[in-house]
């Protein structure tokens, strides 16, 4: 493992990804015109390929294009959603754990989520207001039965999250989208009387409480940290052994049209971006968007929606088509996914290929369903896969094993990178159609004129494809358990 880990850290660090090279006999040799047209980048199961450049997966022989079964067409005539960003979650775990790295470590961390040239090019990110389950203990920002916030303060973020934001931030090139979400409202504003176990806000708080979200906002841009938008709550609906709370339907949209929303306003923040729901695909989802989107006084506060993945708890089907039903019911409003993690943590899978074949499942799907940003959980835990304060240990697609100061680079890291890296914000997808099932595929187009495909081939045995794109026809082979990303 520690080899291996050694050589997955120096791929992510260097300015351009390795090259790969076969037997042209295997794979035929494409034509150096064609090669200068297109970009062939390959993460596969078994093999050094971790975004690789991997051109000699081309083929123009007649052989090779005869074995083609799957075609991908694409229109680039006709675009859908632009494209908001992709990123990870830095929660009070993920900034506990990178405290703990050496200056170099700390360094080869930021640079492999947040470098667009020599990493993977994290555009977009989360972060708690107060406690969450990937947080060492329970806090909130005041003192008990502070209904007025007199004692409001950040301090406790200084000292870990606020440093590795700004980091973040920086190294991303100066901007970062960020936004932020609760947990829980402190306890005594709850019928429960409890910062943890669901419950719900109790009316006579909902002004605090909104009042709570705006003095977060203008506390962290104070430390030069600017929010772009906030969700309401996280996971309203699930009752936890960690910080949550409640919202039916109803309270959620109340409280966004009542409280928060023209609080926003009143505050000077009425251009951040809100975000409703936050929590599973499936019916809930579509019940929330029809609720707030239908109703005029309260849609004007909502950018979109949020959702999760955890639909897929204990073997559950993933409900796309909720998400794709939402877009084309509400065009107008935005999709985002806003948290998922490989749940039930065993360090013996750090490198199973089926997590990353689960990112790359939910990403491809969620993207051709009209999602404008996928935001994964936590960017980084430690070998243990926390620290959590309720032992809710999970997976994230970097590790740091802190007793050896070594980062573990999880298949899940790669193929986020073969979205984040080389789809930019602003980018619109291209509608687009696949023949077979073999494979799931989708593209966009970024600003500066490349068009950018992304390919997965789940099953055992390699796959041979035809893309074709206008008057541009490329036979590609993309091995088994393989992501691809071609740039043309």
């Amino acid at each position: 493992m520690k080899a291996t880990n050694k050589i997955l850290a120096a791929l992510v660090i260097v300015a351009q990804f390795s090259c790969y090279s076969q037997k042209n006999a295997e794979k035929g040799v494409s034509s150096s015109k064609n090669k200068s047209k297109i970009q062939v980048y390959t993460t596969a199961e078994n093999t050094n390929l971790k975004l690789s450049l991997s051109n000699d997966f081309i083929s123009n022989t007649t052989t090779q294009q005869t074995k083609s079964t799957v075609s991908i067409s694409l229109n680039t005539e006709k675009t859908d959603q632009t494209f908001l960003g992709i990123g990870g979650a830095i929660t009070d775990a993920s900034a506990e754990v990178f405290a703990k790295l050496s200056p170099k470590k700390q360094q080869e961390f930021l640079t492999a989520y947040y470098d667009k040239n020599k990493g993977i090019g994290y555009s977009l990110a989360r972060t708690n207001i107060h406690s969450c389950d990937f947080s060492s203990d329970s806090y909130t920002y005041i003192q008990e039965d502070d209904k007025d916030l007199k004692t409001f303060n950040i301090d406790h973020d200084r000292k870990y999250r606020i440093p590795l934001l700004k980091k973040a931030i920086e190294t991303a090139g100066g901007k970062l989208t960020l936004f932020v979400s609760p947990w829980s409202p402190p306890a005594f504003m709850k019928d429960n009387k409890d910062i943890l176990h669901g419950g719900v806000l109790l009316p006579e708080f909902a002004q605090s409480w909104a009042n709570y979200y705006a003095k977060f906002i203008k506390a962290y841009e104070k430390e030069g940290i600017p929010i772009w938008g906030l969700t309401i709550q996280n996971e309203p609906m699930a009752k936890q052994r960690w910080e949550s709370c409640i919202y039916t339907p109803e309270a959620e949209r109340d409280f966004l049209k009542n409280f928060l929303g023209p609080t926003l306003e009143k505050e000077g923040l009425s251009s951040k971006n809100v975000i409703i729901w936050d929590h599973n695909r499936g019916d809930m989802l579509t019940t929330r968007a029809n609720l707030v989107f239908s109703d005029p006084q309260v849609s004007k506060y909502a950018w979109g929606i949020g959702f999760h993945w955890y639909e897929t708890w204990n073997g559950g089907t993933p409900k796309f088509e909720s998400v794709g039903e939402v877009h084309k019911a509400f065009p107008n409003k935005n999709l985002l996914f806003t948290e998922g993690c490989i749940e039930k943590f065993d360090a013996k899978n750090f490198q199973f290929w089926g997590n990353a074949e689960r990112y790359g499942l939910n990403m491809i799907n969620d993207f051709n369903n009209g999602t404008v940003g996928w935001t994964d959980w936590n960017v980084l835990l430690d070998q243990n896969g926390g620290p959590n304060h309720v032992g809710n240990f999970c997976f994230a697609p970097i590790h740091a094993d802190t007793t050896k100061d070594e980062l573990i680079y999880t298949p899940m890291y790669y193929y986020i990178g073969h979205l984040s890296k080389f789809i930019r914000p602003n980018a619109k997808r291209i509608i687009q159609t696949i023949n077979d099932k073999k494979l799931i595929s989708t593209s966009f187009k970024n600003t500066d004129g490349k068009v950018v495909t992304i390919v997965m081939n789940q099953s055992d045995e390699e796959v041979v494809y035809t893309l074709i794109n206008n008057d541009l026809q490329n036979t590609i082979t993309i091995p088994k358990h393989a992501m691809q990303t071609i740039v043309y």
